[in-house]
């Protein structure tokens, strides 16, 4: 398929696969051959073993969905502030999304980084960060969306079609979401942290809202109020402002 952003740099170098294992592997083999120049996108029909957070694997219809892989070389971030880059990355999916939809409530984030309509996944990010010395060196940024597909075996799952009750030209959508992607980038290379960081709690699922967690195995009750520069998910829980990674907290 043809996909023709009008970007500076994200995806002039375009690669798409009938099928690969993965869109992330194919583009960490691009950068170890020194053949992937910034922006290179990656983007498959199908994947074989896509990964997604916490380790699981992103399973999807084949040609009915978006899978690609987007690397940057964001030298000007320091390995402790990788979570400025998911959370870039992330509000340009939530923008490109908006854009399809319209200013939809229902329209979220859910920390760290997946879009959500209402209580159901539309789409993922896995970002994995090669660094070199205090910097990164490169970053590959994975998104799966869900967009032409129509069943799913998870129920909590969803696509744009279910949502909105239409089909899609993906080659369309993959150059605007690469057209958002790159938006959001520049503005994280241009320095602005705070206005990106404020852009994310505005649209984060369940922010400053009371609902069920899990930690250590038990169910408790909080509040998201924030998230850390380190990427950690400030939650209010009886009284007492409590820090998690990823692997510490789970939503209800």
């Amino acid at each position: 398929m043809v996909v023709t952003p009008q970007t500076l740099f994200t995806g002039q170098q375009l690669l798409w696969l009938p099928a690969c294992a993965s869109t992330n592997s194919e583009a960490q083999a691009l950068i170890g051959q020194n053949r992937a120049s910034e922006g290179c996108t990656v983007i498959t029909d199908f994947q074989t073993a896509g990964r997604g957070q916490r380790g699981n694997q992103w399973e999807g219809a084949a040609a009915e969905n978006l899978m690609l892989s987007v690397v940057w070389q964001p030298t000007f971030l320091a390995a402790t502030e990788q979570f400025r880059l998911s959370q870039a990355v992330a509000l340009g999916v939530h923008d490109w999304a908006a854009a399809l939809l319209g200013p939809d409530p229902k329209l979220k984030l859910k920390w760290p980084n997946d879009l959500y309509y209402g209580d159901q996944k539309l789409g993922g990010i896995l970002i994995e960060n090669t660094l070199s010395g205090p910097k990164i060196q490169y970053s590959i940024a994975g998104i799966g969306m869900n967009v032409n597909q129509l069943g799913f075996v998870v129920p909590t799952a969803t696509s744009f079609a279910q949502v909105t009750g239409r089909a899609y030209d993906r080659a369309a959508l993959a150059a605007r979401l690469l057209e958002c992607l790159e938006r959001r980038y520049l503005q994280l290379r241009a320095g602005q942290v705070g206005a990106l960081r404020h852009a994310y709690l505005q649209v984060l699922y369940r922010y400053q809202e009371t609902h069920a967690f899990v930690v250590d195995n038990r169910p408790v009750s909080g509040q998201i109020v924030g998230v850390e520069d380190d990427g950690r998910l400030a939650v209010a829980i009886g009284g007492e402002l409590r820090r998690f990674g990823m692997q510490e907290i789970r939503h209800v």
